[in-house]
């Protein structure tokens, strides 16, 4: 089992975020497991946890369509705050708009965190989305 020290998961869904939470407890352990219901909560996490010498999330699931601030403002605002540490990224969504897609790539090109990109609904979290390379035994 994988430790992982903090994991935010902003999503709007109930489900969405009770299947996560179940997934990942087959694959990591998490003592700071943090759920937000828009990208605007998230961000104001991160910046007060950066500003207090608090972790900030290793590992980041993050809806793209939500209330007040989308998964894409999210990632243009975290973007733009100077955080060392380079942070797991797995971009979530039940949209099947391609444009989604083209957007993630270009977003993916100037972020310096590892992005990734998952339809929903997630059936599996497996170590590489939680940063960590599978090894064969």
């Amino acid at each position: 089992m994988k430790k992982v020290s903090c994991i935010f998961i902003v999503d709007d869904d109930p489900i969405t975020v009770f299947g996560i939470k179940k997934m990942l407890k087959s694959v990591a352990s998490c003592d700071d497991l943090q759920i937000f219901q828009n990208g605007y909560e998230a961000f104001e996490a991160i910046k007060y946890r950066q500003a207090n010498g608090k972790a900030i999330p290793e590992v980041i699931f993050l809806d793209i369509n939500m209330p007040i601030m989308d998964g894409w403002d999210f990632l243009d605002e975290l973007i733009a705050l100077d955080v060392k540490e380079q942070i797991i990224i797995n971009m979530i969504t039940s949209s099947i708009d391609p444009l989604d897609y083209e957007k993630w790539n270009c977003v993916k090109e100037r972020c310096p965190h590892l992005l990734s990109f998952k339809n929903k609904p997630i059936f599996k979290i497996e170590a590489n989305d939680l940063g960590f390379m599978d090894i064969a035994s």
